[in-house]
């Protein structure tokens, strides 16, 4: 893939705000620094700078010709809660704080375009540069919208992208409709009958109950559990953490992993309940109405014990047959 020489030229200087980003990565609705250094620079390229929005989300807006079409570019700015162990030079200085999804290298690629567009203006309308806060479990990009960043910034399409270290140097993937899963969170608590170490016999210990329904939910039968002409239209692969890829038009996509399992503090004390949370570690649906209902009935006939559910993210949809259209 070629690559314009202005833009390579500008290499060496985004090396530099990545490694500053790296350095310093932050928490969702948290990146202060981060926000305060996208909207220094853009100041810096005559860019209409705009802040705050979400809490830390940044917009930048550049004006060119009398065109009246806008599209937005957008990048996520947040870091992940996990302590970085690369030993390079430019980690996180941030303890329990790492830019392990690359959304550091999400923001420096758009600050390149904003220059890169700033400096040339090879274009005829508006382009809006959308930094969003808050990717990482905080749905901070529905937070903008409905805080008004269309109203205010009005887009005809917004672009966005995100790094994939197993595509070969150079690639890019595209598909049209479903590109990325949603993201649910449940809760199960099983509830069981307190008593003393001592005394086993005279309770019922909801830990033991938990640790068999962990392993045994890295064994689910999906094909049992789902419909599959329903959930794939054309063929899909599994590992052990029932990660379904669907390779056609898919219904239904989840992901299941443990998240946190919490049973009492007390060493010698059994307690009644044991919450297992499987949220953090997530079940990834489609916005298929009829897929969550399926599944909500699956767990309550086969797990007796508390459900909870919690609705997140929904899913990624791309159009990009009408973006090439237009």
């Amino acid at each position: 893939m070629p690559i314009n020489n202005r833009i390579a030229a500008l290499q060496p200087e985004m090396e530099v705000w990545r490694h500053d980003l790296h350095m310093h990565p932050e928490l969702r609705f948290e990146e202060v620094r981060t926000a305060q250094q996208v909207a220094k620079l853009l100041g810096e390229w005559g860019i209409e700078v705009h802040t705050g929005i979400a809490t830390t989300g940044v917009v930048g807006v550049l004006r060119n010709g009398g065109s009246g079409r806008a599209i937005g570019l957008r990048a996520d700015m947040d870091a992940l809660p996990m302590p970085e162990a690369t030993g390079l030079p430019y980690a996180s200085v941030n303890p329990g704080v790492m830019h392990a999804c690359g959304h550091d290298g999400h923001t420096t690629m758009l600050l390149g375009a904003a220059k890169y567009l700033a400096e040339t203006r090879n274009f005829d309308g508006t382009v809006v540069f959308i930094f969003q806060p808050g990717e990482e479990g905080g749905a901070g990009g529905r937070i903008m919208v409905e805080e008004g960043l269309f109203t205010r910034f009005p887009c005809d399409q917004v672009y966005g992208m995100h790094n994939d270290p197993s595509l070969p140097l150079g690639e890019a993937d595209i598909r049209d409709d479903v590109m990325m899963a949603a993201s649910d969170r449940f809760t199960i608590t099983i509830r069981g009958q307190g008593g003393h170490a001592a005394r086993p016999h005279a309770g019922i210990d909801p830990v033991m109950i938990g640790a068999q329904m962990l392993t045994a939910l890295q064994s689910i039968d999906l094909g049992v559990a789902c419909d599959p002409i329903n959930a794939y239209n054309d063929h899909c692969t599994m590992n052990k953490t029932l990660e379904y890829m669907a390779f056609g038009k898919p219904q239904v996509m989840f992901d299941v992993r443990e998240g946190r399992f919490s049973a009492g503090d007390a060493a010698r004390y059994v307690p009644e309940t044991s919450a297992t949370l499987l949220g953090d570690a997530i079940l990834e649906l489609l916005d298929d109405p009829a897929a969550r209902e399926q599944m909500g009935r699956i767990g309550r006939a086969r797990i007796h014990a508390e459900l909870g559910w919690d609705r997140s993210v929904a899913q990624l949809l791309h159009a990009y047959e009408v973006a090439l259209e237009s």
